[in-house]
């Protein structure tokens, strides 16, 4: 597990649709690395969702990236999978697309800071 200190200087990943990949990385982000692969990973409708699982995995894995950014829709495919990783690096932040809104009871890192906090600390 890295620690926060340690998060300076890494990357940013992300998993989500065509549209929302292509924005990120003409922000910036891409990063491809012929040993460790690409810190994206695009979802279309053929993406199994082993694939996506298989790739959000890779990322955890990495120890150059600090945050992994996943479309909210496409994390919902791959729950399990997100819930099991609680470590607080690389952090996991669930984010619109294009075609689906933020819905926070879905998202699990507000639901686990919604069981440690009182529901007066979110108003």
């Amino acid at each position: 597990v890295m620690s926060l200190a340690a998060a300076r200087g890494k990357l940013m990943a992300i998993i989500g649709d065509e549209d929302t990949i292509t924005g990120f990385l003409l922000g910036g982000i891409g990063e491809s690395d012929k040993r460790k692969g690409n810190n994206f990973f695009v979802v279309d409708n053929n993406t199994k969702v082993h694939d996506i699982e298989e790739a959000f995995k890779r990322l955890v894995a990495r120890d150059d990236v600090s945050i992994i950014l996943v479309v909210q829709h496409i994390a919902e495919m791959i729950r399990p999978v997100i819930d099991q990783h609680t470590a607080p690096l690389p952090s996991v932040l669930e984010i619109p697309s294009k075609e689906h809104p933020y819905d926070a009871s879905k998202d699990s890192v507000f639901r686990r800071a919604k069981g440690v906090f009182s529901g007066e600390n979110f108003r």
